[in-house]
C-alpha cells in the first residue's frame, strides 16, 4: 500500500486523536503539577507522592480500565447506526460502573492500613499517608467523569471531555498554588495542599459535565431516553466481562510501576524521588500516545459495526505510525534534555543526576510502549480483552518485576535496574499484542 493511501487514515485519526491526547494530557497534568510544585517544597515530599500516587494509581487505573468496556460496545452500536443500544449501554454503563466505583473506593480506603508495612522511609510515610486519604476521596467522582467520557467517546465525540480535563487542570493549579505555599491568607500546607487541589478540580469534572450536557439538547437527548430504560443484567454482564479484563490489563502493568516505586524506596528517598520526576516525564508523553490509541479503539469499535475490515486494518497501522513518531521525538527529547528537565521538578543535585540516568532508559522503552499500548488498543476495540490481559500479566508481572529485582539487587544495577525491568517487559508486551492482533486480523479476512 502507497503512502497516499494512509492520507486520508492519518487525518481521520489525528482529527479524533487530537482532543483525547490533550484530554489525556490533561489527566496527567494534575499529578504533574503536583510534583512540581511539591518537589519545590522538598525532596522528602516528592517522595511522599511518589509513594501514595504509585499505590493510588493501581486503583485508580482499574477504574478507569472497567468504564473503558463501555466504549467499544456504544461505539459498535454508533457504527451499526443502532442509537437506541447505545442509548441502553449508556444507562446500564452508568449503573454497573457506579456499582463498581463504591466497591473500589471502600477497598482504596482499606489499604491505607497496610502502607507502613511497604518499606518506606519513616518520614516518607509520615506525609504520604494523609496525602494518599486525599486522593481516596476523589476516586468517586473521577470515576464518574469517566465513564461518561467513555460514552461520549464511543459516539465520536472526544471534545467535551478534553474541555472539561483543561478546566480542571486550571482549577488544580490554583488551588495548588494556594494552599501549598499559603497564600492569600490560607494556611502554607505543602503536600496536604496538592491533595486538596486534587481533590476540588476532580469533584469539578463530573459536575461540569452535567453543565455542558443539560445546555447541549443533542448530547441531552441520550440521557432524558436513558430515564426510560430498564437495567438488564445481561448487559451489565456484557460490560463487566470487557470491563474488568481491561482494569486487570491495566492493573498489572501500573502494578509494575508501583512494585518499582516500592523497590525504588528500598534504595533511598532520593532515588524515589529521582524516580517520580522520570516517571512522570515518561509519562506526559505516554499519554499522547494514550490518546492516540483511544482514538484507535473508537476507529475499530466503528469499522468493527461497518464490517469493513480493510479500513480496519489501515487505521490500526496509520495510528501505530503516529504514534512511533511521537514516541520517537519524546525519545530524542529525553536524551538531549535528561539533565535539563529534572530542573521542572527540583534542585536537588543528587535527585536530578538520578533521575538523569533513569531518562536514558525512558528514552529506550518509549518505542515499545507505544507499540503495546496502540495493539492493545485494537484488540480492546475488536472487544479481545481476555488474552491481552494474560499477556500483560505475564509481559509485565512474570518478566517485568523479576528482572527488576535481579538487576537491581542481585547485580547490583542501583536504580537504573529498575528501569531495565520495565524495558524488557514493555518489549515484551509490545511484540506479544502485535502478534495477537496480526492473527485476529487474519481470521476477520
Amino acid at each position: 500500500m502507497k503512502f497516499q493511501d494512509y492520507i486520508p487514515f492519518y487525518r481521520r485519526n489525528l482529527t479524533l486523536a487530537l482532543p483525547i491526547v490533550l484530554s489525556q494530557i490533561g489527566q496527567v497534568t494534575v499529578s504533574l503539577a503536583d510534583n512540581m510544585m511539591v518537589g519545590h517544597v522538598g525532596t522528602t515530599e516528592l517522595a511522599a507522592a511518589s509513594f501514595a500516587n504509585s499505590v493510588f494509581m493501581i486503583g485508580m487505573v482499574f477504574g478507569m480500565g472497567v468504564t473503558m468496556g463501555l466504549t467499544p460496545l456504544v461505539g459498535k452500536a454508533f457504527g451499526q447506526n443502532q442509537l437506541h443500544k447505545a442509548i441502553i449501554w449508556l444507562k446500564n454503563g452508568i449503573a454497573a460502573h457506579l456499582t463498581a466505583s463504591v466497591a473500589l473506593t471502600a477497598l482504596m480506603f482499606s489499604i491505607y492500613f497496610f502502607l507502613p508495612y511497604m518499606g518506606q522511609p519513616e518520614n516518607v510515610l509520615h506525609l504520604a499517608r494523609p496525602y494518599y486519604l486525599l486522593l481516596c476521596s476523589s476516586y468517586l467522582p473521577f470515576m464518574f467523569f469517566f465513564t461518561l467520557k467513555q460514552f461520549f467517546e464511543g459516539i465520536g465525540n472526544t471534545k467535551i471531555a478534553m474541555q472539561i480535563t483543561l478546566i480542571a487542570n486550571v482549577i488544580n493549579i490554583v488551588v495548588n498554588y494556594v494552599f501549598i505555599f499559603g497564600k492569600f491568607g490560607f494556611p502554607e500546607m505543602g503536600l496536604m495542599g496538592a491533595g486538596i487541589g486534587t481533590v476540588v478540580s476532580r469533584m469539578c469534572m463530573p459536575l461540569l459535565f452535567a453543565w455542558f450536557i443539560l445546555r447541549n439538547n443533542r448530547y441531552k437527548r441520550y440521557f432524558v431516553f436513558a430515564r426510560y430504560q430498564k437495567i438488564f443484567r445481561k448487559d451489565i454482564v456484557a460490560l463487566l466481562r470487557i470491563g474488568i479484563p481491561i482494569g486487570f490489563q491495566l492493573i498489572v502493568e501500573v502494578a509494575a510501576f508501583a512494585i518499582g516505586a516500592v523497590m525504588m524506596g528500598w534504595l533511598g528517598e532520593t532515588q524515589l524521588a529521582a524516580h517520580q520526576v522520570a516517571l512522570g516525564l515518561a509519562t506526559f508523553t505516554y499519554m499522547i500516545s494514550l490518546g492516540i490509541s483511544q482514538a484507535n479503539t473508537i476507529r475499530v469499535s466503528h469499522q468493527m459495526g461497518d464490517k469493513d475490515y480493510v479500513s480496519l486494518r489501515r487505521a490500526v497501522f496509520a495510528s501505530t505510525h503516529l504514534v512511533l513518531l511521537v514516541m520517537s521525538l519524546s525519545a530524542l527529547l529525553f536524551i538531549v534534555s535528561r539533565k535539563i528537565l529534572p530542573l521542572l521538578f527540583t534542585s536537588d543535585e543528587n535527585v536530578i543526576q538520578v533521575a538523569a540516568t533513569l531518562l536514558i532508559i525512558a528514552a529506550v522503552f518509549q518505542l515499545f510502549d507505544g507499540l503495546q499500548v496502540i495493539m492493545q488498543s485494537s484488540l480492546r476495540g475488536m472487544a479481545d480483552v481476555t488474552t491481552p490481559m494474560l499477556i500483560a500479566f505475564i509481559a509485565y508481572l512474570l518478566i517485568g518485576i523479576p528482572t527488576s529485582y535481579i538487576f537491581t539487587f542481585v547485580l547490583n544495577a542501583g536504580p537504573q535496574g529498575i528501569w531495565y525491568g520495565y524495558l524488557v517487559g514493555l518489549g515484551t508486551a509490545g511484540v506479544l499484542f502485535y502478534i495477537r492482533f496480526m492473527r485476529l486480523l487474519k481470521r476477520l479476512g
